[in-house]
């Protein structure tokens, strides 16, 4: 979860403009947490454009959002919102909340992949579910930072959708394993526990120079 503070409001024709003070990972389609700007901005909202130029209502005739494109107005996000009129003032105490949450591969996708029958509920499943959170947040973290620009609702391509699955897989394997051991019946030996592979690292495309 991201907090950031906001520089700016605006609410023309039913849609409300915020300005943060610091740029984001907001993207289009994201939820966002609105506080502390007083009604009818506080609230939660669908972003439904990052626009970057000063926003000056709607179209009459089509409906489109009008922007004034000599006035830049860095990290905004537009939302629907009701209400009377604001222009276009600077506000500091308002907050923007934002919880990114990655959903490249499904508990399905895992069971699939592991080739096992686990029955729903169960610790096991529970394991999957947890599994799948934990490695869809680790891999497009660290997709971002090697410099990717991900949505975070759809893959961006099959390789990464593999590297994400063995990661998984690789967490719900390592149950009761302690540091870099698999954990094992005495007697049978220690198999190497390694999560994040070389092989998942390049499926990924991660650990190189950040790309362009």
């Amino acid at each position: 979860m991201a907090t950031y503070l906001t520089a700016s409001k605006q609410l023309l024709n039913n849609y409300a403009c915020i300005a943060t003070l610091e740029p984001t990972d907001i993207q289009v389609g994201d939820s966002v947490v609105i506080a502390s700007l007083g009604a009818p901005f506080n609230g939660t909202f669908t972003v439904l454009s990052c626009p970057q130029y000063l926003y000056e209502g709607i179209d009459a005739t089509t409906g489109e959002w009008l922007f004034n494109e000599t006035v830049a107005v860095p990290n905004q996000v537009l939302f629907a919102c009701t209400g009377d009129p604001v222009e276009f003032v600077a506000i500091y105490t308002g907050t923007v909340t934002f919880t990114p949450t990655c959903t490249w591969v499904t508990a399905a996708n895992l069971v699939t992949y592991l080739g096992v029958s686990i029955t729903n509920p169960s610790d096991d499943y529970t394991l999957i579910t947890q599994s799948v959170s934990a490695g869809n947040q680790f891999c497009s973290r660290r997709r971002a930072e090697s410099g990717y620009n991900d949505a975070l609702a759809t893959s961006p391509s099959g390789d990464v959708t593999l590297g994400t699955l063995m990661y998984c897989a690789a967490l719900w394997r390592s149950r009761g394993s302690l540091e870099n051991v698999f954990a094992s019946f005495e007697g049978m030996g220690s198999a190497p526990q390694q999560s994040l592979t070389p092989i998942v690292k390049q499926l990924l495309g991660i650990d190189r120079p950040q790309v362009a």
